[in-house]
């Protein structure tokens, strides 16, 4: 019956919400299905707007997904939300299982188990805080204690503060005495300190870093516009997830799709076009193309 259909679906995508130690095997067996019904559930949920991911030996169903983020925005805490929330649990002398289930809940939701004690937790807490308030008030600030493992140092310093990154894992800043923008982990600060009679004088030399789908990351990006077969877009939406959010259908053309995509550079995108070139037509930028043509002219030349 349908409704036992619906069922088994269901269960299979909560288990592979939470995947990280099943394989495909494994799951079947666990699931009672074969194979091939497994692959067919994974591209019904592709289908439904989920984003499945597969880092080999696992499958599981990305919590950026479209689905999730419109779930997402209805009900969702930021990072800095649920971290002050579990302080406020910790600090309760309540110890009820009802109580430590709630702490388990928020561990595994926002990944707040990744740091690993109570006090270590208020810590980032309290930076995060006061990091806002520097960005908000647009005053400068000192990381005291910044641990970094690069130069082996352990320094205070004073930066101007204007961007969270990667859950609020990070912070965007302009250094002043390097006069450089760098990217400092919340983790591995000791202590913020406002200083709030030195305002921003730096602001024209901000620049935001961005990580494209291919895992480079610089303070500019490139256009690019390619239209995919069916093969192009389910690769790049399996390998490269956090390019979903820019493939979008074509109407009337239910076999292809258009991708506009920023890049940090054209060698992630410019590999993974020569490799599906059959199924993919470059339609811009300029400067892409002249990329791809150059590569095209060197292997030439090595084949001659």
């Amino acid at each position: 019956m349908r409704h036992d259909k619906l069922e088994r679906e269901l269960r299979l995508l909560l288990l592979l919400i939470e995947n990280h130690r099943y394989t495909v095997p494994e799951i079947c067996d666990k699931m009672e299905i074969s194979r091939r019904n497994f692959y067919y559930y994974l591209d019904f949920f592709r289908f439904a707007g989920f984003t499945v991911e597969n880092r080999r030996p696992y499958y599981f169903i990305s919590k950026n997904s479209p689905f999730f983020r419109k779930l997402d925005a209805a009900i969702h805490l930021t990072e800095d939300e649920a971290i002050m929330i579990r302080r406020i649990l910790e600090r309760s002398d309540d110890r009820s299982p009802q109580m430590q289930r709630l702490m388990q809940k928020l561990d595994k939701l926002y990944d707040l188990d990744i740091i690993d004690s109570a006090e270590q937790r208020e810590r980032v807490a309290h930076n995060v805080s006061a990091l806002y308030d520097a960005i908000k008030q647009r005053c400068t600030v000192v990381l005291i204690g910044y641990s970094s493992p690069h130069s082996n140092t352990q320094r205070d310093r004073t930066v101007e503060p204007f961007l969270f990154m990667n859950g609020n894992q990070e912070i965007r800043c302009y250094e002043l005495s390097s006069k450089m923008n760098k990217t400092f982990k919340l983790s591995r600060i000791q202590d913020v300190k406002l200083l709030d009679d030195l305002a921003w004088s730096n602001e024209r030399h901000h620049r935001h870093v961005y990580t494209d789908p291919f895992m480079f990351s610089d303070e500019h990006q490139m256009p690019v516009r390619l239209r995919m077969g069916r093969l192009a877009t389910s690769i790049l939406r399996e390998e490269y997830p956090q390019a979903e959010r820019y493939i979008e259908d074509i109407e009337g053309d239910p076999d292809h799709w258009l991708c506009d995509m920023p890049v940090c550079s054209y060698a992630g995108i410019g590999r993974f076009v020569m490799g599906l070139y059959e199924d993919i037509e470059v339609l811009g930028d300029e400067g892409f193309k002249d990329y791809l043509n150059q590569i095209i002219n060197h292997l030439k030349q090595l084949t001659v």
